[in-house]
């Protein structure tokens, strides 16, 4: 295992971070990029009234996001559990702010830059002056969700984040963080997994149950009634397994796991939907198993896998994967977005019809995540850790 570095996700200054978790994070997100170059051939389907727009590859990519959450709540419950008799409140929020809000900064300047390309079109057709789009950047910086049908909502299909979507995750994840400092790490193991339990029946009830109607996990990007209270559940549920999965971890050493764990990734997300009728959801219990049961079993392998000492192909494909893995998810969607209305204005549907364009889209965002991490996020964060963290 390495050092932690100023590119890992915990900004634990000593401890050693388990590298091929890193690795699957950049799995899920390279699996999430994929996943919306079929939801936008979906969405022009629909937007041009051609068919259903159902997504019909990698159909349960989204809940890469749940992956995400388990993820997170590992790694923070893992960096900083031990830490809270060094390190303040306050101290925890501004590393948290340092790795994560650099780039959903610039996530929305390039959402803006992608919206003007796209001549500040809403997907009605409609043009948004560029007042709003500003307003909408800002908010976006500072992390305010867009209430759907005012003027700052400027793409006019409900976004929280209309410039950048994905920055809905970020706000649930804000909310795990505020909420793993001030309550749940001051909770026993035995309470944690209470908490785990409780939280695992309200998710299985809500999501099974189709409280939201979407037929799957899919809620939390608007700001509406059932999406805040959906969005938090889907957050608290894997986020605090992932917790619960960190502080009970015992190692042992398992070879090979980074490429078992990935092929798990791209069968569980490849599943056809499953269509049903009225509740329960059949497609959300599918969803909602992987989330509570095959999710924490694939972190437990990579924790393992970590353990092992990794060839030299496989460390460094962990370590670029891992790298860009939360760019290449919070910068792609804008060239997503100019992307989707390509689609709709040349009425293609499926990706034999676009592949080329569609494989210049994938590799033009993984290039995006790379530049943006060497020369902008990796030396800001630098720069703001020596200025605002003491090593500790």
């Amino acid at each position: 295992m390495q050092k932690t570095t100023i590119s890992s996700v915990n900004f634990a200054d000593t401890k050693p971070h388990y590298e091929l978790l890193d690795g699957l994070r950049g799995v899920a997100a390279l699996l999430v990029l994929i996943y919306h170059v079929f939801e936008g051939l979906a969405f022009a389907e629909a937007t041009n009234g051609a068919g259903a727009g159902l997504i019909t590859t990698l159909n349960h990519g989204h809940i890469a996001v749940d992956f995400f959450f388990i993820l997170s709540g590992f790694v923070i419950s893992y960096a900083y559990d031990d830490r809270w008799t060094k390190m303040s409140v306050g101290g925890f929020f501004k590393r948290r702010l340092i790795r994560l809000h650099p780039m959903l900064v610039m996530g929305a300047i390039i959402g803006a830059i992608a919206f003007f390309a796209d001549g500040f079109q809403k997907w009605d057709g409609t043009v948004t002056p560029t007042s709003w789009v500003m307003i909408a950047m800002l908010l976006t910086m500072f992390m305010i969700p867009a209430v759907p049908g005012m003027p700052y909502e400027v793409r006019g299909n409900g976004e929280m984040f209309p410039l950048n979507g994905p920055g809905w995750s970020l706000f649930f994840e804000y909310i795990g963080n505020i909420l793993y400092a001030l309550f749940i790490r001051r909770l026993s193991t035995k309470l944690l997994a209470v908490l785990a339990v409780v939280l695992g029946i309200l998710h299985a009830w809500f999501f099974v149950g189709n409280i939201s109607e979407y037929d799957s996990v899919g809620v939390g990007w608007t700001i509406d009634t059932i999406n805040f209270w959906g969005g938090l559940v889907r957050m608290l549920f894997p986020f605090t397994v992932g917790m619960l999965l960190a502080r009970t971890f015992k190692p042992r050493k398992v070879r090979g796991a980074f490429w078992v764990c990935s092929a798990m990734l791209i069968v569980l997300f490849a599943v056809p939907y499953i269509a049903s009728s009225g509740k329960p959801s059949i497609n959300s219990l599918y969803e909602v198993l992987c989330i509570a049961f095959i999710f924490p079993a694939i972190v437990w392998l990579g924790a393992c896998g970590s353990c092992c000492k990794s060839d030299k192909q496989t460390a460094s494909i962990n370590k670029f994967l891992g790298d860009i893995s939360y760019p290449l998810y919070i910068v792609h969607y804008p060239i997503m977005y100019v992307f989707y209305a390509w689609l709709i204005k040349n009425e293609y549907y499926s990706l034999s019809d676009c592949w080329g364009v569609a494989a210049i889209v994938v590799l033009s965002s993984i290039a995006l995540a790379y530049t943006m991490l060497k020369l902008y996020d990796e030396p800001l964060r630098k720069w703001l850790a020596k200025r605002f963290i003491k090593k500790q």
